[in-house]
C-alpha cells in the first residue's frame, strides 16, 4: 500500500505542473495571437472611433450634430443612393450567378476538374479589381472596346447607340459583377457541398419530389450562407473605390468617390463633414449586418 500510495504521488508530481508554472506559461499562449488584436486595435478599431468621434464635433473640439444633419444635402443623399443601387444590383445578380455556378459545379455531375479550374479561377477574379479591371472593362466594353467593336461589324448592333454607357450606372455594376461572381462561388461552395446525399435519399423514399427537396430542405439549409454572402457582397461592392475611381472618374458620384475627394481636397469646406460620410457608410454596413442576424435567426428557428 505504501509503494503504491507513493507511486501515485511521484505520478502526480510529474504530470501536474504547479501552479505558478501554469500561470507563467499563460503570457507566451497569447503571443502567437498579439499581431492581430495589435493589427485589429491600431487599423480598425482605433480609426473607427476615430472618425466616429470626429462626426460628432467641429472645428474648435466641440460636441455638435450638425455634420449629420449636413448629410442631407442633396448632392450627398444623391451619392449615398447612387452606391446602393449599385452594391445592391451587383450583389444580387453576382449572388444568383455564383449560386448557380457553385451549384451546377458541386451536384452538377460535372468533373472534378471543371470544379477544381473554377474555384482557381474564382479565387484569383475575386481579387481582380481596381485600375487593372477598370482597363479591361474598357479595353472591351468601351466605345473603341473589342467586343463593342466586334458586335457592330458582325452583327450590326451598335451597344452605345441602344443606351448603354460603361461609365454609366450599369456600366460599373457590370463592372462590378466581374469579381462579385466569383466571390460568390468561393464562399457559398463549401455550404453547398456540406448537403448531406442521405437528406436526398431520405426525401426521395418519402416520396418527395426534387422540387420539394430543394424547397424544404436544401433552400432552408443554404439560406442563412446564401443571405450572408448576398450582404457581404454589398459591403464589397459599397466600399469599393479603386474600381469606380478608375473607370468612371468624378462622372458617377459614388460615396466612396465622395469621400476621396473630400480627403484628398476637402471639396465640401467642412474636414468633420468628411468624417459623417464614413460614419454613414459604417451606419448602412452595420445595418446590413444586424437584418442578416435578424433573417439568420428567424430561419434557425423555421429549422428547429
Amino acid at each position: 500500500m505504501t509503494d503504491i500510495s507513493l507511486s501515485d504521488h511521484a505520478v502526480a508530481g510529474k504530470t501536474a505542473p504547479p501552479a505558478d508554472a501554469r500561470s507563467m506559461r499563460l503570457p507566451t499562449q497569447w503571443l502567437g495571437v498579439a499581431p492581430f488584436f495589435i493589427f485589429a486595435i491600431m487599423f480598425l478599431i482605433l480609426p473607427t472611433l476615430y472618425l466616429m468621434l470626429g462626426a460628432f464635433r467641429n472645428d474648435a473640439g466641440e460636441f455638435t450634430f450638425e455634420n449629420i444633419v449636413a448629410l442631407a444635402q442633396p448632392s450627398i443623399v444623391a451619392a449615398y443612393w447612387i452606391s446602393i443601387k449599385v452594391s445592391l444590383a451587383s450583389s444580387l445578380i453576382g449572388a444568383f450567378a455564383g449560386l448557380a455556378i457553385a451549384i451546377a459545379i458541386v451536384r452538377g455531375g460535372l468533373p472534378e476538374w471543371i470544379r477544381s479550374a473554377t474555384l482557381t479561377f474564382s479565387g484569383v477574379a475575386s481579387n481582380f479589381a481596381g485600375v487593372p479591371l477598370a482597363f479591361a472593362f474598357l479595353a472591351t466594353l468601351g466605345r473603341l472596346g473589342l467586343a463593342t467593336v466586334l458586335l457592330n461589324v458582325l452583327v450590326g448592333f451598335n451597344i452605345y447607340a441602344h443606351g448603354f454607357n460603361i461609365l454609366s450606372f450599369w456600366g460599373l455594376t457590370l463592372t462590378y459583377v466581374y469579381f462579385q461572381i466569383p466571390l460568390m462561388v468561393v464562399i457559398i461552395v463549401p455550404a453547398i457541398d456540406g448537403l448531406k446525399k442521405e437528406w436526398g435519399e431520405a426525401a426521395a423514399t418519402l416520396g418527395a419530389t426534387q422540387a420539394q427537396f430543394w424547397r424544404m430542405v436544401v433552400i432552408p439549409v443554404i439560406w442563412p450562407s446564401f443571405l450572408g454572402t448576398v450582404i457581404l457582397l454589398f459591403a464589397n461592392a459599397f466600399g469599393a473605390i479603386a474600381t469606380a475611381y478608375a473607370l468612371t472618374g468624378s462622372s458617377l458620384n459614388i460615396v466612396p468617390i465622395l469621400l476621396y475627394a473630400q480627403i484628398r481636397g476637402d471639396v465640401l469646406h467642412n474636414a468633420h463633414l468628411g468624417y459623417a460620410i464614413a460614419f454613414g457608410m459604417i451606419v448602412i454596413t452595420g445595418l446590413a449586418n444586424v437584418f442578416y442576424i435578424w433573417f439568420r435567426t428567424r430561419s434557425e428557428r423555421w429549422l428547429k
